[in-house]
């Protein structure tokens, strides 16, 4: 087991709130498996209490008596002796407990009456009481849904009595054992009556947490792929997470036998006849509808509905609408595999074939998938074919990308088994590989992808006779499309190779499409001329054939390859032609380019509203994980920009979930490490740097701006909060090296601001870098007004670098930001220009500046620039309002403060920005208030009174 609780924390802080208001009760339920045990043993191994555990044992509900009270008094007798125990009973007499624990000796009576009950009852209530009296205690009764009699009202009765000592009682079940006549479902529902109770739910595991607790269980980052197949068989569950991963870190074929006999242990209660129908159901899935169970088991539905009362009464089904499911998808894999190998093939040969006489007996759309299953386990791989590849069409239609590539997959697998395959599905081999390939692009599947598509190319390469061009062209253009998203080379090469291979007369649509998509992967590169001359060959091919769709693609791509901030006309030239073509994969890009194009000028709002509706198109079309995670880039990046950062963290977390291609995943990391780093969390903010370095790689072959320039912005910002400028400046310096790139000044320009910074840092030894950062922002064109506004950011930065501090520098960079809506950026120049101001003698314009900063950093969490604008308002020796302690001014009371600590006269004048003279004046008039007559007594009297809490004396 694990030895680190994962996903519990809320659950841990309601046992621990429970303990702190104790006395009380706690009652935690949840299914077999889930962690209630280990969240109790890392709840105990932390409180500050005595822990008393008992277990109850599994003999039934008329089982071994009080078993979890004789284990805890066992516990007791061995920590602190019987004469231990016999000091906390009444007159010191443990005959009662006797009953419980024979090391007690014989019971004084042998009476069995309800008086003598109730003694034994009282003597435990005043044992527990007595112990609480010492120090908090924490009773423990474990597994209750196998609890006797006795001790269900043993624990009645002590939660019903408690009184005000620190007694806590936590009680465990298994809320998958309550059928409806359980004898503990009465008692629950009893207790969480009473107001001194709570209740504890514990589900099953989401993903993020599988995937940390199959991180601790590997001891290393789980490969792609493992953690979505893990939560897909556990559904959540911790135990069959840990049963479920091999010694070797990969999944298990097959159950476990230990986790198998905790599944079937309910089963196997069962009458035969009922097992028998739960082994016919087993071959279905985890859901199974009546008719199609009475069709396979041959049973009418009087003695169907007869025959599953028993599995239905135990829970291990339970009524879903029209059918039935097992409680738990591992219960039916359990059943399942237990059957024997003809018994196995015989039966899903009686699914195939009840389903094929009367499809009516599954919903809709699912006919050809089960099929196409249950062929495939009867192992007829004739019609596991046809239906394989009848159900890969079917998914085509719902946009189910995922679930086609599966199907295609199969139909691949059976394909040397089925002499007459082509004939059967009237497809071929390489048909069927370009439509896996296909499926695998549009599912995020980009490593199979390449895979199924390098297969298919070889096969046109060596089929007889003339090579099919075009087929070979759109294959490699497929493939070039997929390297790219998996940053790995050769993408372009693939792309320009599919080009040349199609002749430009006479012009084709399928030449257009592989211009376009030359242009747009080739545009991310310096040659950003060669990406416009094929855009515009490919709309001028599309707009003579008249095809919607290739000139909506490339008009995107021409709009890519240069956009100008300023100028909206030809995205609204783009959307005319995506509402016009219809195709979705267009419609999406255009919510891309439009909501990229919004931030960069400047237009957050719009930008997030537009992203998101995007996000919802690539729902509606199943591309959540490809072009919706896509997206999210888009809308964290003015969430983040408008200052809503929880709500982009949210956005960023849930995108990183879905296991992003890696294109994808650095501007993630970048936008949630910036985060990070302005709320003070520096360990995430590095930790982002460097898993988007370790990407970053993998791509400098081509350097995306966007990802290339954004994470050494981030490294260099870092590095500035570590107090490292000259890393920084390190950090930055490509930047200055790699000039003409797409998008160059949106992506340039926040580098060169930290740059500018570090230097100022610097000084002297940094003048050269200096000039460089000046030649190079000097080449930058500034379009829209982000980019004033980083201009305006650097040039107050660049004045201050120069020993010239200029107000009116920064007060302009703020009013850029506030207009722009960036409320970090807007503080961030506002404590710049206070700084300023303070410099020059005005405190009251300083003051004014630095309160909105301090509201607008509290609002954002944004704690270093917030301990910045707070600690210069501090400082600050502007009127203020309200009254000090002793008939000080308030600037006496801050001065008498700086005192404390054993400041000069000099010292204090350089903390509040006052002369020498007026801060020995200060001193003066505080010595006389509080009559004393020295620093010292007056120190003194400053922390006799506590008027300092955290006063720090200077050495």
């Amino acid at each position: 087991m694990s030895s680190v609780l994962v996903g519990r924390s809320a659950e841990l802080a309601q046992l621990r709130g429970a303990l702190a208001a104790a006395p009380g009760a706690v009652l935690v339920g949840g299914e077999a498996g889930l962690g209630k045990t280990r969240l109790l043993t890392e709840f105990a191994r932390a409180a500050e209490a005595r822990v008393l555990v008992g277990g109850c044992l599994e003999l039934g509900s008329d089982g071994l008596p009080f078993a979890p009270f004789t284990t805890v008094l066992r516990g007791l007798v061995r920590d602190i002796g019987i004469d231990g125990v016999a000091g906390l009973v009444p007159r010191g007499d443990t005959g009662g407990l006797a009953r419980l624990l024979p090391e007690f000796g014989e019971p004084e009576t042998d009476a069995a009456s309800g008086e003598e009950r109730a003694r034994l009852f009282e003597v435990v209530l005043t044992l527990l009481e007595r112990l609480a009296e010492r120090g908090p205690v924490v009773l423990v009764i474990e597994d209750a849904h196998w609890a006797d009699r006795s001790t269900r009202d043993l624990l009645a009765f002590l939660i019903r009595n408690l009184g005000t000592v620190p007694l806590l009682i936590v009680m465990t079940y298994r809320s998958d054992e309550l059928h409806r006549t359980h004898p503990l479902r009465p008692l629950l529902a009893g207790l969480e009556r009473l107001d001194r109770v709570r209740r504890i739910e514990i589900g099953r595991l989401p993903r993020g947490d599988v995937a940390a607790l199959v991180t601790e269980l590997l001891g290393h980052a789980p490969p792609p792929g493992l953690v979505e197949r893990v939560e897909a068989r556990s559904e959540g569950n911790p135990l069959f997470i840990e049963a479920l991963l091999d010694d070797d870190g990969t999944l298990a074929c097959e159950l476990p036998e230990s986790l198998r006999d905790l599944l079937l242990a309910g089963v196997q209660r069962l009458p035969e006849e009922t097992q028998d129908v739960l082994r016919d159901a087993s071959g279905g899935s985890t859901r199974i509808e009546h008719a199609l169970l009475a069709a396979v088991s041959g049973l009418d539905d009087a003695a169907l509905t007869r025959v599953l009362r028993p599995a239905v009464a135990a829970n291990v089904l339970v009524v879903d609408g029209d059918g039935y499911a097992f409680r738990h998808a591992l219960i039916r894999e359990a059943v399942h595999d237990d059957l024997l190998p003809g018994e196995y093939t015989r039966l899903h040969t009686r699914y195939a074939e009840a389903l094929e006489k009367d499809p009516g007996l599954v919903p809709a759309g699912r006919l050809w998938v089960e099929l196409s299953y249950h062929w495939t386990q009867a192992h007829d791989s004739t019609w596991a074919l046809v239906a394989s590849w009848r159900a890969a069409g079917e998914a085509r239609k719902a946009l189910a990308y995922a679930e086609r590539l599966a199907m295609l997959e199969r139909v691949l697998q059976l394909w040397d088994k089925v002499p007459d395959a082509a004939e059967r599905i009237g497809a071929d081999h390489v048909k069927v590989l370009e439509d896996a390939a296909t499926a695998a692009d549009e599912a995020g599947e980009y490593d199979r992808g390449v895979r199924l598509v390098t297969a298919a190319i070889k096969e046109v390469e060596a089929a007889d006779g003339e090579c099919d061009t075009a087929r070979w062209a759109m294959l490699l253009e497929l493939r070039g499309r997929m390297l790219y998203q998996l940053a790995r080379p050769g993408f372009v090469e693939d792309l320009r190779a599919a080009v040349d291979a199609l002749p430009a007369e006479p012009p084709t649509i399928m030449r257009a499409r592989a211009l376009s998509t030359l242009g747009n992967y080739v545009r991310i590169t310096t040659a950003i001329d060669a990406a416009r001359e094929a855009a515009l060959e490919s709309l001028s091919i599309a707009r003579a054939l008249g095809d919607p769709v290739a000139e909506a693609e490339a008009l995107i791509t021409l709009f890519c390859a240069r956009t100008d901030y300023e100028n909206e006309d030809p995205l609204t030239e783009v959307e005319q032609a995506a509402d016009r073509c219809g195709d979705h994969r267009v419609l999406l890009r255009y919510h891309v380019i439009r909501s990229h194009f919004l931030e960069g000028a400047g237009r957050h709002e719009e930008a997030a509203a537009v992203a998101e509706r995007g996000k919802e198109l690539a729902r509606e079309y199943g591309v959540v994980r490809t072009q919706g995670t896509f997206l999210s880039i888009n809308q964290a990046e003015p969430l983040v920009s408008l200052g809503r950062w929880d709500q982009a963290v949210a956005v960023m977390s849930h995108a990183l979930e879905q296991d992003p291609a890696i294109t994808t995943r650095t501007s993630l990391l970048v936008l949630s490490g910036w985060v990070a780093l302005s709320r003070g969390d520096l360990p995430t903010a590095r930790a982002r740097v460097e898993r988007a370095r370790e990407i970053m790689k993998l791509k400098l072959k081509w350097l995306k701006t966007q990802d290339y320039f954004s994470t050494l912005w981030l490294e260099a910002s870092l590095a500035l909060e570590e107090g490292d400028p000259a890393a920084a400046l390190e950090a930055a310096r490509p930047v200055l090296d790699h000039g003409g790139l797409p998008d160059d000044a949106r992506y340039a320009w926040p580098v060169l601001v930290t740059a500018v910074t570090a230097c100022d840092q610097l000084g002297e030894e940094a003048a050269g870098d200096l000039r460089r950062v000046e030649e190079r922002a000097a080449g930058l064109e500034i379009s829209g007004p982000l980019q004033r506004a980083y201009r305006l950011t650097y040039d107050a930065k660049l004045a201050k670098a120069h020993g010239l501090p200029d107000r009116a520098a920064w007060e302009r960079a703020a009013a850029a930001w506030q207009d722009l809506g960036n409320p970090y950026y807007h503080a961030r120049a506002l404590c710049r220009a206070a700084e300023s101001a303070l410099a020059a003698g005005d405190h009251d314009g300083a003051v004014e500046m630095l309160r909105t900063a301090v509201e607008i950093t509290d609002r954002l969490g944004a704690a270093p620039l917030g301990e910045q604008a707070a600690g210069l308002l501090r400082r600050t020796r502007a009127s203020r309002t309200g009254s000090a302690p002793l008939g000080l001014t308030p600037r006496e009371f801050e001065v008498l403060r700086l005192v404390a600590e054993g400041r000069s006269n000099r010292d204090i004048a350089e903390e509040l920005f006052i002369s020498v003279k007026t801060a020995s004046v200060h001193v003066s008039n505080i010595l006389g208030k509080l009559e004393v007559t020295s620093r010292g007594e007056a120190a003194a009297t400053a922390h006799r009174l506590g008027l300092f809490a955290a006063a720090k004396v200077r050495a």
